[in-house]
C-alpha cells in the first residue's frame, strides 16, 4: 500500500521508510523541505511539502491508504513561552490540518499518529502504566493530550486509528542515548537526580517495529506504549550502559544542575513513568530487544 509519512528527517522516519519498502509498500515524505527529506531516503521516495502550520495539499495524499504522523517541534530546547508554543502548536495544529486533508483525501484506511509517554505525567513514581493510564497534569501530559484528541478525530470519521505513546528511543545517533555518551565514554557519567526515577526506554529497532506492526494489525487502535517491557530506574539504566562501555558510572548528575541547566524542561529528566507495552504484547508483538544491557551492547558493540 502507499504509505505517506510525516517526520522522515527524525531519528524513526529513515529506518521507519527502509522498513516499509522491505516490506513492499510505497513511502510518499511529508516535509517542509522535501529535497533534504529525500537525500536521506532511498530512491523511489516521492515527497510532498507539509509544514503543520497550513492546510496540506489535497494531491499530497492522493492513492494513499496509511498515513504515519511523526512529526513534531522537538522537546530537548529549553522551554520559554515561545518554544512552548511551537511544541503544542507543532503537534496539536500540525495534527489537526493532516487529519482534515485525510479525511477529504478519503483513500486513507489507517492513521498511526505519534505522541509521547509524557501523556502519563512526570512524575508517576513505580506506578505501572499500560495504555488505560490516567493522563498527567504537566505540560507536556496537556500537549499530548491535546495532540491525541487531533488524532481521534479521525477514528471518528471511520479511519482506524492507532496513537503511539513513544518513550525514549535508544540509537547512539539521537535523542537521548546521544547526548549522554560523551559523559559515559569518559567515565564521569551516572545517575540523574535520584536515581529512583524510572525510565521506559525502547530500542530504535522495536520502535519502528511498533510502528509498524500498528499499521499491519487491523484490530490495533488506540494507544499504543512503544516501550520495552522492562523499564528500569535511571540509576539501574546508568549502571547499564556503563557496563556496555567498559566504563564506571559513579558520578551523579545532582537535581539543582539538571534544573538550572534545562530550566522546566528538567521534569523530563527527574521525573519518571514506569510504561509497559500492554496492548503491544497482547496484539503478538515479540520484542527483539526486551532487556536493556542486550539492546546497549546491540547498539554500542
Amino acid at each position: 500500500m502507499k504509505v505517506a509519512l510525516s517526520g522522515a528527517s527524525g531519528l524513526l522516519g529513515p529506518p521507519l521508510v527502509r522498513r516499509l519498502l522491505d516490506a513492499g509498500h510505497t513511502v510518499h515524505v511529508l516535509a517542509r523541505d522535501v529535497k533534504r527529506a529525500l537525500e536521506r531516503l532511498p530512491p523511489g521516495v516521492t515527497g510532498s511539502f507539509f509544514d503543520a502550520t497550513t492546510p496540506l495539499s489535497p494531491e499530497a495524499l492522493a492513492g494513499a491508504e496509511a498515513v504515519v504522523h511523526l512529526a513534531g517541534e522537538p522537546v530537548a530546547q529549553r522551554w520559554t513561552a515561545a518554544a512552548r508554543q511551537r511544541i503544542q502548536d507543532s503537534r496539536v495544529v500540525g495534527t489537526r490540518l493532516l487529519v482534515e486533508a485525510l479525511r477529504t483525501a478519503g483513500t486513507v484506511r489507517v492513521f498511526v499518529s505519534a505522541s509521547a509517554i509524557g501523556y502519563y505525567g512526570a512524575d508517576r513514581g513505580e506506578e505501572p502504566l499500560t495504555e488505560t493510564g490516567t493522563p498527567g497534569g504537566d505540560f507536556l501530559a496537556r500537549v499530548c493530550r491535546g495532540w491525541e484528541a487531533e488524532a481521534q478525530e479521525a477514528d471518528r470519521a471511520g479511519i482506524r486509528t492507532v496513537v503511539a505513546r513513544i518513550g525514549v528511543v535508544l540509537h547512539p545517533s539521537g535523542g537521548a542515548l546521544e547526548a549522554m555518551l560523551p559523559a559515559f565514554r569518559l567515565g564521569v557519567g551516572g545517575r540523574m537526580g535520584s536515581g529512583r526515577q524510572y525510565l521506559s526506554w525502547v530500542h530504535l529497532e522495536d520502535a519502528v517495529g511498533l510502528l509498524h506492526h500498528a499499521l499491519e494489525r487491523e484490530d490495533l487502535r488506540g494507544p499504543l506504549n512503544v516501550t520495552a517491557p522492562e523499564p528500569v530506574t535511571n540509576a539501574r539504566f546508568a549502571q547499564a550502559l556503563g557496563a556496555a562501555l567498559g566504563r564506571p558510572a559513579l558520578v551523579p548528575l545532582p537535581s539543582l544542575a539538571l534544573r538550572l541547566a534545562l530550566g522546566e524542561m528538567s521534569v523530563t529528566a527527574l521525573g519518571g513513568q514506569r510504561v509497559l507495552p500492554e496492548r503491544a504484547l497482547e496484539t503478538g508483538y515479540a520484542f527483539r530487544h526486551p532487556e536493556l544491557s542486550e539492546a546497549l551492547r546491540s547498539l554500542l558493540g
